[in-house]
């Protein structure tokens, strides 16, 4: 059998004769303007004349070939692509993210180990213990209904590792290109609420969660993942225990009949099939709550350097960030037309201020029309018309701006040895004719 490597792979492992062979430059910042030889290479490659071409950053991967992915099939999931099948993990190209609220069938699927079977919702329980709990409870489901006010939130949902493809040098892990995320409307009860129905000490620090689904591995006495956030996020009006998405259950790949959603924060945090919460007196020690996961080098590092595990710190909040998801990228367009754009923008604990759009590779900028949050932590909605000077390769950049001044980076932000946090400009590709 044939095997074939990916561009990213290409640029990986040879940047100077990818750079060479794709651009006909070298990769040095002098030579970045006004080549000729070798533009043709490129122009081979996206099918079209490159549109402003002096502008192209060298070692730019071209959008239209960027994420190259193909689709598997799952009950109750449409157009998702595989990234790994034991355990199951998948992402949503980012067109088929082009509703303002996420529907259930295009949430992405990100497990740690083996989802419970023949789940019984009228018998599941969730009990609360821990160090610093005040009263060990138990609750039913229907307790939780019945017991507590009833919310709903659209709330984002990312993978702390959504984007790790583009990283270079690579890094291990599954390969999310950017569609492991995802902004659906949550039916639950805030998790304050519980936690203030059942009380906790002035000692507590973390709130953590332990779930159902077993370790990869069959063995009874190992965890998959038992992770947790400070009790100031776990008291969070946006921090919700829930058993609905969408006024559905849940999807059995997505925590059925019951999860945490941690508005804004690595969706590791908001575990699934969640049986118990635990108010800790220290910072949880679960499995994935060590060194190296879910962390990032306290300060920035060269890229590929090692850094050592107690220099390396808990990711909190996610960075800012924003999806073009219409139209899809490598279509064509004419140039008579405008061709319209829309997408989603978000950050983190905060909101969005601003998404600008560039048809030129950054040179230039517009302001997109941006849409209020429907909620706190729920990311904006954001339209956009460009037009197209001239015929020829074009890629259009998204780049958001959050309320704390906190702006996308052009290209790639800093490495990091386990591939988080990657909030580059989206970009797309459009063959204008």
């Amino acid at each position: 059998m044939k095997k074939s490597r990916g561009i990213h792979h290409f640029f990986a492992d040879d940047p100077e004769r990818a750079d060479w062979e794709t651009w006909g430059r070298r990769s040095d910042p002098t030579t970045r303007r006004g080549f000729v030889k070798g533009l043709g290479a490129f122009t081979a490659l996206v099918g079209a004349r490159v549109a402003f071409a002096d502008q192209v950053p060298a070692g730019l991967v071209p959008a239209s070939h960027a994420n190259e992915t193909s689709p598997f099939e799952i009950e109750g999931k449409d157009g998702l692509t595989l990234l790994n099948d034991r355990p199951l993990n998948a992402e949503t190209p980012p067109h088929l993210l082009n509703d303002d609220v996420t529907p259930a069938n295009r949430l992405f699927i990100r497990n740690n180990g083996i989802p419970p079977e023949n789940v019984d919702p009228s018998s599941w329980t969730l009990t609360l213990d821990g160090e610093s709990v005040t009263r060990e409870t138990t609750y039913t489901i229907r307790d939780l209904r019945e017991k507590f006010e009833n919310v709903d939130r659209q709330l984002v949902l990312e993978c702390g590792g959504n984007g790790r493809s583009e990283f270079n040098p690579p890094v291990s892990g599954n390969q999310w290109t950017l569609g492991a995320v995802g902004c659906p409307q949550w039916n639950g009860v805030r998790l304050k609420d519980v936690l203030e129905d059942c009380g906790y000490e002035q000692d507590a620090v973390y709130v953590a969660f332990y779930a159902a689904d077993t370790h990869i591995s069959g063995a009874a006495d190992r965890i998959p993942i038992s992770r947790g956030v400070p009790i100031e996020k776990a008291i969070d009006d946006e921090s919700m225990i829930a058993f609905g998405m969408n006024g559905h259950d849940l999807h059995e790949m997505n925590g059925h009949p019951l999860r945490l959603v941690l508005g804004g924060w690595p969706g590791s945090a908001s575990g699934k099939w969640i049986n118990r919460v635990s108010i800790r007196d220290r910072v949880h020690d679960g499995p994935k709550m060590a060194s190296p996961s879910y962390r990032v080098p306290c300060e920035p590092v060269a890229p590929g350097q090692s850094v050592e595990d107690e220099d390396m710190c808990i990711i909190h909040a996610m960075p800012v960030k924003s999806l073009i998801t219409y139209p899809q990228s490598g279509i064509k367009h004419s140039s008579k037309e405008s061709l319209p754009l829309h997408g989603h923008a978000w950050s983190g604990d905060t909101n969005i201020s601003k998404l600008r759009i560039s048809i030129d590779y950054g040179r230039t900028w517009d302001s997109a029309k941006l849409q209020r949050p429907s909620n706190r932590l729920a990311w904006q909605n954001w339209d956009h018309t460009v037009r197209f000077p001239t015929s020829g390769y074009y890629e259009i950049w998204a780049c958001a701006e959050d309320a704390l001044g906190h702006s996308q980076p052009m290209v790639l932000p800093s490495w990091n040895p386990k591939g988080y946090l990657n909030n580059a400009c989206h970009r797309i590709a459009v063959y204008v004719s």
